[in-house]
């Protein structure tokens, strides 16, 4: 009854760990190019499918295109982003080179991961709303019994607890990521 719920619940989380997956931690990620969309042939393809991404030093991720006429618009796909760093192209591959994060830039992206998670929290708070209002509504239609509307409330509680303390897990081990110099 309440496995719609769950399956929004676990939606959250997965939302909140690719946005964490984006968030630059001083180390070369690749999952930091996720959301990059490159021009090929007229179609907004994801990078990953344009080329193949390595990350040869834990502060460089090499990109090395399958067609040598993709480094211009990947290039130019990457200046775009958000991603905050700047390509260099050897006319085979293109270069990311992540500069060490200031203990200052460190403490804000902490509290950028806190705030995505306050609002994953938020999110899972809401879908238990929203779970308990269904299940006073079939209890008020006559669906379920009394016993069953506390059990099934109870279910929705602990799986809202769950997915609370995988929020707070996620988010702990990333701000340790970001900190870990």
């Amino acid at each position: 009854m309440i496995e719609k719920y769950t399956e929004k619940m676990q939606k959250s989380v997965d939302n909140l760990e690719s946005e964490y997956n984006s968030i630059r931690a001083g180390r070369a990620n690749p999952h930091v190019l996720d959301r990059i969309k490159v021009d090929y042939y007229g179609t907004p393809t994801p990078l990953q499918q344009v080329g193949n991404i390595t990350v040869p030093e834990p502060r460089i991720i090499c990109i090395q295109p399958w067609e040598t006429s993709l480094l211009k618009p990947i290039e130019k796909a990457i200046q775009q982003s958000d991603v905050g760093i700047h390509p260099t192209n050897d006319g085979k591959m293109i270069r990311l080179i992540f500069p060490e994060l200031t203990e200052e830039h460190r403490k804000e992206l902490v509290k950028d991961v806190k705030k995505k998670a306050e609002g994953a929290k938020v999110a899972i708070r809401n879908i238990r709303r929203d779970a308990n209002d269904f299940l006073k509504k079939a209890n008020k239609n006559g669906d379920i019994t009394e016993d069953e509307l506390k059990t099934e409330q109870n279910k929705v509680q602990k799986e809202t607890d769950k997915y609370i303390k995988v929020v707070d897990e996620a988010m702990d081990k990333k701000s340790q990521e970001i900190l870990t110099v």
